[in-house]
C-alpha cells in the first residue's frame, strides 16, 4: 500500500515538473497609479485583451496620465478618468482602438473598462473602475447596443481607495455632469518591474 501511495505521489510530481517546463507564463503587467486620495494597484489582462492593454500601458508609459483627473463619478456605478487636465480641458489623445468586449471578461466591481462614445470602437485614453457588478455593459451581440465596454484588468490593491474616489460630492462644471467638487487628481501612473 505505501509503495502505491508513493508511485502516485511520484507521478503527481512528475505531471507538476512536466506541467511547468519550458518558459514560464507570461506575468500580467501591473500599474501603480497614484491618486490625490491613495494608491491603486491594477492588473491588466494581457491574453484576453491585448489591444486595450496596450493602448493604455502606451499612455502610461508615456506619462499622458499624469495630473489627469477622475471628471466622471457616479456611485454605486463606476469612476471614470483619464481624458481631461485638472482644468477640465481635454487632453489630444491617440487615435481610437477597436473594441474588445468580446473577450469573455465582464464589468464585475473592480474591473477596470475602456470607456467610448456610443460609437463602437471609439475608445482612446478615457477609462473607468467599475465600483459594483454593471452587468448591462457586458457584450451581448455585435450589434451598436449590444457590443458593451471592453474590460482589460482590475484592482488587485486599493479598492479602498476606489471607494473613496466614488463617495466624493459632484456637481455641474463646464458642461460635464458627476464631476467631484474637490478635484480627485491621478498624479501618476507606472508600471511596476
Amino acid at each position: 500500500m505505501l509503495k502505491k501511495i508513493l508511485f502516485i505521489l511520484a507521478c503527481g510530481l512528475s505531471a507538476l515538473g512536466a506541467a511547468g517546463a519550458g518558459e514560464p507564463a507570461a506575468r500580467n503587467p501591473v500599474v501603480l497609479m497614484e491618486t490625490s486620495l491613495g494608491k491603486v494597484k491594477l492588473e491588466l489582462f494581457a491574453k484576453e485583451a491585448p489591444i486595450s492593454v496596450k493602448n493604455f500601458l502606451d499612455y502610461v508609459n508615456s506619462g499622458f496620465y499624469d495630473g489627469t483627473v477622475y471628471h466622471r463619478v457616479i456611485p454605486n456605478f463606476m469612476i471614470q478618468g483619464g481624458g481631461f487636465t485638472a482644468d477640465l480641458n481635454r487632453k489630444q489623445t491617440n487615435p481610437p482602438i477597436k473594441n474588445e468586449a468580446d473577450n469573455g471578461l465582464k464589468n464585475q466591481s473592480g474591473t477596470l473598462a475602456m470607456a467610448r462614445t456610443s460609437v463602437v470602437d471609439s475608445a482612446t485614453s478615457q477609462f473607468f473602475i467599475n465600483v459594483i457588478d454593471n452587468d448591462f455593459l457586458n457584450h451581448r451581440d455585435k450589434t451598436p447596443q449590444g457590443y458593451g465596454y471592453a474590460v482589460f484588468g482590475k484592482v488587485i490593491e486599493g479598492m479602498e481607495v476606489v471607494g473613496r474616489i466614488a463617495a466624493v460630492k459632484t456637481g455641474t462644471q463646464k458642461g460635464l455632469r458627476d464631476v467631484p467638487e474637490t478635484t480627485v487628481i491621478i498624479k501618476s501612473m507606472k508600471v511596476l518591474p
